[in-house]
């Protein structure tokens, strides 16, 4: 997939709106907490800059619901954005109006505007035409560099595109190269390492790439509902009944088209307090046992599976690892994948805090901003954020 680059843009003396993702969490004062989408937005910003655009940048935060709430602002990301930068950061207090424009008229080459959140508006999450045509006309280039929010098909992210000419920035290139080279030239052999709590979250995921796979490992609370499927007590752990079908289906089409599975077979299990511990192999799961991480022999069956492999995707930790207790399955298979010779490519989200508690961000060749959105580019959707960007042919 081709996208039309920021490259290719004549940005001098130019108003230049760039959607960004800064929607981070933020501490009781409103200061930023984790600065990792707004770091991965920096190469764009930090070209506009010297390349002598005039950047307004346009974000949304959190889920104000249309309303104005000073809990959602982006004054605390401002500051932030600023120190990373070691540059003055303009602020307006809105997206539209006579603030913003006369804000934008002041602007010097150079110099950079971060809009307040753009969700204060009900008319963003409605794709609003006109709403996105008042923002299109405070700049004269549309830049999209926030993959993250690319498969909403929002008035900054979709509509917008009708009105200005529009370029992917550096983060949506890197995330869609990643991205499509996992569906279209992954260096083989290719497997798979998931986790998190449901498969529903993954179906569509898992009938994209099965085809495109050599193998999966299978851990976190999804495991369960494959072991419910082939008969196996589960305890009280999380199940879903109703996908029980689709897991024996997938099970088979493995087996028919010869690709590896490996389901977590033992784990760290507790009952609902997780005050104490045990490991159980799944045949010994009482009808009171909760697993919350995979255990010893699993971890073992992983690494022995993935030491094949030379392109490896990992979506979802591979137990409840923001409690210590349940977090050595994740752990370990994440520092196997650190010191890994191949491609590692790591889904957003849940995932992406994972490796940067562990302090291994820099070890994978790419950590994906976008937990919804990387899934969904992954199961072979065109995200309506990045289908104006393609170029065609």
């Amino acid at each position: 997939m081709k996208l039309r680059s920021i490259r290719e843009a004549e940005v001098r003396n130019k108003r230049v709106i760039v959607r960004v993702d800064f929607n981070v969490p933020l501490d009781a004062e409103g200061n930023v907490a984790d600065d990792f989408r707004i770091r991965a937005a920096l190469p764009t910003i930090e070209y506009l800059v010297e390349n002598g655009a005039k950047i307004i940048l346009i974000s949304h935060l959190g889920r104000p619901k249309g309303k104005r709430d000073k809990k959602y602002s982006l004054v605390g990301v401002a500051k932030r954005l600023a120190e990373l930068l070691h540059k003055e950061i303009l602020f307006a207090p809105d997206v539209v109006g006579e603030e913003v424009e006369l804000a934008v008229n002041g602007l010097r080459s150079g110099d950079i505007l971060l809009c307040e959140n753009v969700r204060f508006h009900e008319e963003e999450e409605k794709n609003d035409a006109e709403f996105a045509k008042k923002i299109a006309s405070l700049g004269e280039v549309f830049v999209n560099d926030a993959f993250s929010a690319s498969h909403r098909a929002h008035a900054t992210v979709e509509a917008i595109t009708k009105f200005l000419p529009s370029y992917a920035g550096f983060l949506m290139e890197k995330e869609v190269n990643y991205l499509s080279m996992l569906t279209e030239n992954p260096q083989r052999p290719y497997y798979l390492v998931l986790g998190g709590a449901k498969v529903s979250d993954k179906v569509a995921l898992l009938q994209n790439l099965l085809p495109k796979v050599d193998g999966m490992v299978i851990g976190g609370a999804m495991v369960f509902t494959f072991w419910k499927a082939q008969g196996k007590e589960t305890g009280k752990s999380i199940v879903e009944d109703d996908l029980a079908g689709f897991a024996k289906d997938l099970l088979e089409q493995a087996a028919s088209q010869n690709k590896e599975i490996i389901l977590a077979k033992d784990f760290v299990v507790a009952d609902e307090n997780r005050e104490h511990t045990e490991i159980k192999n799944i045949n010994d799961f009482g009808a009171t046992d909760i697993g919350y991480d995979i255990g010893p022999e699993s971890i073992k069956d992983f690494k022995n599976a993935l030491v094949k492999a030379r392109t490896v995707f990992w979506n979802g930790p591979l137990g409840l690892f923001e409690d210590p207790k349940f977090a050595e399955g994740t752990k370990q298979i994440g520092a196997f994948l650190a010191d890994f010779p191949g491609s590692v490519v790591v889904g957003g989200g849940d995932t992406a805090n994972a490796v940067r508690e562990m302090g291994l961000f820099d070890k994978f060749a790419h950590v994906s901003t976008g937990g919804g959105a990387s899934l969904e580019f992954l199961e072979g959707k065109l995200l309506p954020g990045i289908a104006p960007l393609v170029v065609e042919g």
